[in-house]
């Protein structure tokens, strides 16, 4: 069955850094995109990065661009997202995500675009 499992979240204080990991089995990121979301208290969930399964292309949030980086190790099964400079409002937990079983053509950072997540990991950043 296709798995996702988020680690490496914690309590950081704001201008912190930290890295996220999602391991992967039962399908192939050569194949499949992933996907990092988040969701805060009382808000929606929302895309934070992307990254395509065919050319490594990486997509931001607007709200992240300059501050976290998204990459993959395939030999590993594993996609991380590096988290740096961190805010109060980056606060939620945040989950990892694939398009599978559906192959998106250029990735979405829209989580109905997404058929099966991990159970998330909880990010917070306070002072």
């Amino acid at each position: 069955q296709v798995q996702l499992v988020e680690s490496g979240g914690g309590l950081v204080q704001p201008g912190g850094s930290l890295r996220l990991s999602c391991a992967v089995s039962g399908f192939s990121l050569h194949y499949y995109n992933i996907g990092w979301f988040r969701q805060a208290p009382g808000k929606e969930r929302e895309g934070v990065s992307c990254i395509s399964s065919s050319d490594s292309s990486t997509y931001y949030a607007d709200s992240v661009k300059g501050r976290f980086t998204i990459s993959r190790d395939n030999a590993k099964n594993t996609v991380y997202l590096q988290m740096n400079s961190l805010k109060p409002e980056d606060t939620a937990v945040y989950y990892c995500a694939t398009d599978w079983p559906v192959r998106l053509v250029i990735p979405t950072m829209k989580p109905a675009d997404f058929g099966s997540w991990g159970q998330g990991t909880q990010v917070t950043v306070s002072s």
